[in-house]
């Protein structure tokens, strides 16, 4: 019995602090998102050179330059998949990113990629 408590206590304080995630993140604007979960590996301006990304086992991409690799069109819905993380695309191979999408919620999504279009270079 005083395990089981124990393991309702413990998914009670996880479902709170993911409440409390997403209630904290609600005043985060696009920019801030980015650097709060982007910028250490792309870098503060986008261009994969964030303080982690010398020890990455892949080099983080250039996030500048999505629309340029995609016919001049910025793919939100891609991109949106990518950075939620939970929809495996095989045909893109093995993950390497971190899976954001338990942390962030459908609005702080769509606030970072309006971020993300709007540094896109021309």
């Amino acid at each position: 019995m005083k395990s089981y408590l124990l393991g309702l206590l413990a998914g009670c304080v996880l479902c709170y602090s993911v409440h409390a995630q997403a209630q904290l993140l609600s005043n985060y604007d696009g920019p801030a998102l980015y650097q709060h979960y982007c910028a250490s590996c792309h870098g503060v301006g986008g261009h994969g050179d964030g303080p982690v990304a010398a020890t990455l086992k892949a080099q983080a991409p250039d996030l500048t330059r999505i629309a340029q690799h995609h016919g001049g069109s910025f793919p939100n819905g891609d991109v949106r998949v990518a950075i939620d993380g939970r929809e495996a695309l095989p045909a893109h191979g093995t993950r390497t990113m971190s899976v954001w999408g338990q942390q962030l919620d459908e609005r702080a999504i769509s606030r970072l990629l309006a971020y993300l279009q709007s540094i896109q270079v021309q």
